[in-house]
């Protein structure tokens, strides 16, 4: 994919996570107990539209990653939802899965297509800065992600990101975008209004105190409700 300064994304192109709609991305927490996980993942792919899972473990060795890709990537599989994994492409690569989600810090863009191929999906997070950003969609990242929106206990911010910014990057870039930090079915219709085009979400929908399949139905209800601004001619 390129980007471009005056096309906003064609909602008919074809995209690595689906329709231009918004729609919910997952985000694994940074621990857990496999089989437990496994049973609230199934609950919430059941429960309504997933358009992407990011198995993101933090603080443990690489079999455990593996382990944990090679238990949920088939249940993903069943749903026909594409799989990603955090910070490793070499990982994403040897395990099969669709792509990977790399930071400002982890492995390179080119590094990341070289070990995925011309198919792999490559997220890139570029914080609340719109240079890193351009930069990443001139590579050819398939989506950035912005953040954080709200206050979140999942990761520590370091950042804070504005819904001007997914204002801005809608009304001039093809690349699609994720936003991600604190989003719950409560605080979201703001940011589907001002036009992100996936929404990460990780302790609102397992943490939710009804479970991840009510959180995914609630998050639907809010994004389909979230009425959507016009763009800045």
């Amino acid at each position: 994919m390129t980007t471009t300064a005056s096309t906003r994304h064609d909602p008919g192109a074809e995209h690595p996570l689906g329709q231009s709609e918004c729609r919910l991305y997952l985000v694994t927490p940074p621990a857990i107990e496999l089989r437990q996980f496994h049973g609230q993942l199934s609950e919430a792919l059941n429960a309504g539209d997933v358009a992407c899972i990011q198995l993101r473990l933090k603080d443990v060795s690489d079999d455990i990653i593996v382990g944990a890709a090679e238990t949920l990537m088939p249940l993903a599989q069943e749903f026909d939802v594409p799989f990603l994994i955090n910070d490793r492409p070499d990982l994403a690569a040897s395990v099969g899965a669709d792509g990977v989600h790399i930071g400002q810090q982890d492995a390179s863009y080119e590094e990341s297509r070289a070990l995925l191929g011309p198919d792999g999906v490559i997220g890139l997070t570029c914080h609340n800065s719109r240079h890193l950003a351009i930069l990443g969609a001139e590579k050819g990242v398939d989506y950035i992600a912005f953040g954080a929106f709200f206050p979140t206990q999942t990761k520590q911010a370091s950042t804070h990101a504005s819904l001007d910014l997914i204002r801005w990057w809608r009304d001039i870039a093809v690349v699609q975008c994720v936003a991600i930090g604190g989003i719950t079915p409560e605080n979201c219709p703001p940011v589907v209004s001002a036009g992100a085009d996936f929404l990460a979400v990780s302790a609102g929908v397992w943490d939710h105190p009804d479970g991840p399949g009510a959180a995914v139905q609630a998050f639907r209800a809010a994004i389909d409700h979230a009425p959507l601004e016009d763009p800045v001619i």
